[in-house]
């Protein structure tokens, strides 16, 4: 190059293609999020102004990159994994990127387009994952981690939950010591296995206190606020309404609490809840909700870890990781009524 003409940058680029920097960068990077016109027009750009990356500094290491991928907009419970996968990034020096991509939108080149983007490995959380995008994620090479998935098409997808049986009982075990006979459950999708854990621990709780599983005592939906409500009224309108229910995590807990709240009955007077993960709304909620505390951001952070440990080519311990849960009792549980 002449020594009068200056290097091309990213900005030249782009102020010829009439587009931004990210813009061309999206290019260079093999993202998929630009129209083919524009980027056949900036990859011939690129080549009429002989762009150059620029040199890696001497010394100077790229930070592997790991993707935490939500299928379903942020709530209390993914901002706790996401503080923990980021701090496990910085504590490592990895660089940790969160998105948030519908399952519809994992279509055949989505492996592809996440190793183009330089990611090192992925971490699902809470999605469903088909068997055809396995497949399309190990002959992209790409090692992948799951929290709490919704299924498991492969026994050996290596994944990081909590102990859902055991606080599932210990739920329902702190409803039946307070007197309670009338214990429904509220749960998330009847697939998913963490909600399968948490129910199989609340009927191993009922059937060891002898107490019967009413008609219409267990309703799965999703894990959302909305259901909470909606099974909450639909259990609070039975001809012998529960006093009191274990819900399926905080979100489903507080659209219980709303349903109390409509049909007049206070909680925890009248109404015993109980959630389960322990977020930040469990904290807020009036009154505070008892709940079972999963780790979740020990979760992430624990994902994260063995995520760089798969791409490594590390040979893991264990499939499955599960971290202990711990009930913590606040002001949405009290003793049942004589009777109840």
């Amino acid at each position: 190059m002449p020594p009068s003409r200056r290097r091309a940058t990213l900005a030249t680029v782009a102020a010829s293609a009439g587009v931004s920097v990210a813009t061309v960068s999206k290019v260079l990077n093999g993202r998929s999020d630009v129209a083919p016109e524009t980027r056949s027009l900036v990859l011939s750009l690129l080549e009429q102004h002989d762009y150059v990356a620029p040199p890696q500094r001497r010394g100077e290491v790229a930070p592997d990159t790991i993707e935490v991928e939500f299928d379903a907009d942020l709530n209390a419970y993914s901002t706790e994994i996401v503080q923990g996968a980021v701090q496990a990034g910085a504590d490592l020096d990895v660089a940790v990127v969160v998105s948030i991509r519908r399952n519809a939108d994992r279509t055949g080149g989505w492996a592809r387009e996440l190793v183009a983007a330089g990611r090192r490995a992925l971490v699902a959380v809470t999605g469903e994952l088909t068997s055809g995008q396995l497949t399309a994620l190990a002959r992209a090479r790409l090692p992948l981690v799951v929290i709490d998935p919704l299924n498991l098409p492969r026994a050996r997808v290596t994944s990081v939950g909590s102990t859902n049986f055991a606080g599932g009982m210990a739920a329902t075990q702190h409803l039946l010591a307070l007197g309670h006979r009338r214990v429904a459950y509220l749960g998330g999708p009847a697939t998913a296995a963490c909600n399968q854990a948490r129910l199989h621990g609340y009927r191993a709780a009922m059937e060891a206190a002898g107490a019967p599983v009413l008609p219409g005592y267990v309703r799965t939906g999703t894990f959302h606020y909305h259901d909470g409500v909606a099974g909450g009224a639909a259990l609070l309108d039975l001809p012998e309404a529960p006093t009191a229910i274990f819900a399926g995590c905080d979100d489903i807990a507080l659209g219980v609490l709303e349903a109390a709240r409509a049909r007049g009955l206070r909680v925890p007077e009248d109404l015993s809840v109980v959630g389960f993960d322990d977020t930040q709304v469990a904290r807020m909620a009036s009154p505070p909700l008892t709940t079972v505390r999963q780790p979740l951001r020990e979760m992430g952070a624990v994902a994260v870890r063995t995520a760089l440990r798969l791409a490594a080519g590390e040979q893991i311990e264990s499939h499955h990781v599960e971290l202990a849960t711990e009930l913590v009792v606040r002001g949405s549980t009290a003793p049942a009524h004589t009777g109840g």
